[in-house]
């Protein structure tokens, strides 16, 4: 059986070392933990604890919403079963289905048998543990309900997963429809158009308005394609850039929000990912004001909203209460804030947030399903029309050519 050096720290600060020998490099850290030591180095022939696992120090990358859910499930109820903490962090990591999310809990695990906490580690990997996280993580650390803190960290990521979802799908077809309905337009408009233009100019016809200007709309098309590509190309460019100016994106994403029918749409999505986000924080432990500042780092997409929740944080921090400071921004609606206000004076207001969350969550539930029902009819329409004035265009001339020969 191997042998392992080890170095720990009990709770006085002091340092000890030893060696054992053994098979199972877990049973010793487990041992060593259970004796109240905070492991903080082991190795076998010059190798580290996780060094064959976690290879060379890198950054975590992006990792699926659902991944997380179910690491968070699993590591909460590894914990409630009186699992060490470190030892279920390698775990899961070792047996992570998600490549990248297994080389970041195989560092995570290291950091922690370093000394380290788990929010500490796990603030290590931004790009796969965002600001939500890390904030529910050291509030459940510090107040030592962490099993329970990552069960809801689990719910709340299934929802909001299960939200981007139900966006995803309704989008999906219609979609899909457009496209094959621009090949479909596109098709007739290049491909059998000049076919008939020919025939028509051979026969010297006059031709009606319609043909006149679907044969113009195909001739400038075909003959200037490239054009027209390189044109659309340089207007997103175009766009992209001026979005991406403090003054474009403002103007950008004001309109997002306040364009017809799918500004109220968009808000109400910003409301249920907002207010869902505040009532998990609250719920765990977090304060206020920290909650607030996890919101503004989580909304940096959204500069209009940022910029609200920025000024809602500044007046919190001055000793204004949480409703009057949303209502002072003049961005989120009157019954947010009587609700949120209701919700101080009764000391509910985690609930109340909740509540509220669920009642836009339903609104933009409402807004998809009539969406789907209506935009597919729409397009079907729309592009039969398109086609049937093309081909109209088409068959008056041949039409007319038929009564030319009787």
């Amino acid at each position: 059986m191997p042998k392992y050096t080890y170095k720990v720290r009990d709770e006085q600060g002091k340092t000890f070392t030893g060696s054992y020998t053994t098979d199972n490099k877990e049973r010793l850290i487990t041992a060593l933990q259970n004796k109240g030591y905070l492991v903080l180095e082991i190795t076998e022939a010059s190798k580290g604890l996780f060094a064959s696992k976690a290879g060379p120090r890198r950054k975590g990358g992006k990792v699926p919403g659902h991944v997380l859910a179910f690491f968070a499930e699993q590591l909460s109820t590894l914990i409630a079963g009186g699992v060490p903490l470190v030892r279920a962090v390698a775990l899961l990591g070792q047996y992570s289905s998600h490549p990248t999310l297994g080389m970041v809990l195989n560092q995570v695990a290291h950091d922690i048998s370093g000394g380290q906490s788990l929010h500490e580690a796990m603030a290590q990997h931004p790009k796969t543990f965002n600001h939500v996280w890390l904030s529910l993580i050291e509030a459940g650390e510090v107040g030592g309900t962490i099993a329970d803190t990552l069960m809801q960290l689990s719910i709340y990521t299934k929802t909001q997963e299960g939200m981007k979802s139900k966006i995803i799908t309704a989008i999906t077809y219609p979609a899909i429809l457009c496209v094959a309905s621009v090949g479909v337009l596109i098709y007739f408009i290049v491909g059998i158009v000049p076919t008939f233009a020919q025939i028509f100019a051979d026969f010297n016809l006059t031709l009606p308005t319609l043909t006149i200007v679907v044969l113009k709309v195909s001739s400038l098309i075909t003959n200037h394609a490239v054009l027209i590509i390189l044109t659309i190309v340089a207007l997103i460019f175009a766009f992209r850039f001026y979005i991406h100016t403090p003054t474009g994106r403002k103007k950008w994403h004001n309109f997002l929000i306040t364009m017809p029918i799918f500004g109220n749409f968009i808000r109400n999505i910003y409301y249920t990912r907002m207010l869902s986000t505040l009532s998990t924080l609250l719920r765990s432990g977090v304060t206020i004001l920290n909650a607030i500042t996890v919101l503004e780092e989580a909304f940096e997409g959204n500069v209009i909203l940022r910029n609200a929740l920025r000024s809602v944080r500044a007046d919190v921090a001055a000793g204004r209460s949480i409703s009057d400071a949303f209502a002072a921004t003049a961005v989120f609606p009157g019954l947010m804030t009587e609700m949120m206000k209701m919700g101080e004076e009764s000391g509910k207001l985690p609930s109340i947030i909740a509540t509220l969350s669920k009642f836009y969550a339903d609104a933009v539930d409402q807004f998809i399903a009539r969406f789907s029902a209506v935009i597919d009819p729409i397009l079907i329409v729309g592009v039969g029309v398109l086609i049937g004035i093309i081909v109209a265009s088409i068959f008056l001339p041949i039409f007319k050519l038929s009564q030319i020969g009787s």
